[in-house]
């Protein structure tokens, strides 16, 4: 077999391997680096629990050869654990903050509503929500459903998984107010603190 040397930036930090070529990212990122959160399904694409996004792209992880990964960069749902989840929540930034427990909006919104049982799914659930989100901050539940489909649930019925996403949906709305910045809202709903 053919072996290759890859590296790429996962999670934030730097990792390397050598890898048969036809090894498979998920594969790569589990047993080569430790990252177990992309979940291991159907490998054929159909599940959508080894979701992750490449380069700013949602991808399965099933689908990606380890060495098509070689020079990229990688988050996995343990990487926005704890840090911003790349959305602008209400009345926040270009970045939605965590919160005390490490949840930005969507993340929060699945643990709000139920949206997981029993977690099998949930990475990539999190992941293509945010994709969802990214490109459609206000959808309808047929649209979360279209958005979704590709991920299967074999536990939630998705009535929670839907409501989740419609959860972090009103988190991400801009908030009106009477002409001061959003920010001004956002100081005055925290009674004026910095």
């Amino acid at each position: 077999m053919s072996e290759h040397e890859i590296a790429a930036t996962v999670d934030g930090a730097t990792e390397t391997a050598t890898v048969e070529a036809r090894r498979l990212l998920v594969h790569a990122l589990r047993e080569n680096w430790g990252y177990t959160q992309p979940t291991v399904g159907c490998e054929s694409g159909k599940c959508g629990a080894c979701t992750v996004e490449m380069d700013g792209e949602v991808v399965k992880s099933c689908c990606v050869l380890a060495v098509q990964a070689d020079g990229s960069e990688i988050t996995t749902v343990g990487g926005i654990e704890g840090a911003p989840d790349g959305l602008a929540e209400v009345g926040g930034d270009d970045v939605a903050a965590a919160d005390d427990d490490g949840f930005g909006p969507v993340q929060r919104s699945f643990h709000e509503e139920h949206g997981l049982q029993c977690g099998y799914c949930t990475p990539g659930m999190i992941l293509r929500s945010r994709d969802l989100l990214a490109a459609n901050p206000d959808p309808s539940r047929e649209e979360i459903r279209e958005g979704l489909k590709g991920n299967v649930c074999r536990c939630t019925g998705y009535e929670n998984v839907v409501d989740a996403v419609e959860a972090a949906a009103r988190k991400l709305e801009p908030i009106e107010t009477d002409g001061g910045a959003p920010e001004d809202a956002v100081d005055a709903a925290d009674g004026g603190a910095d």
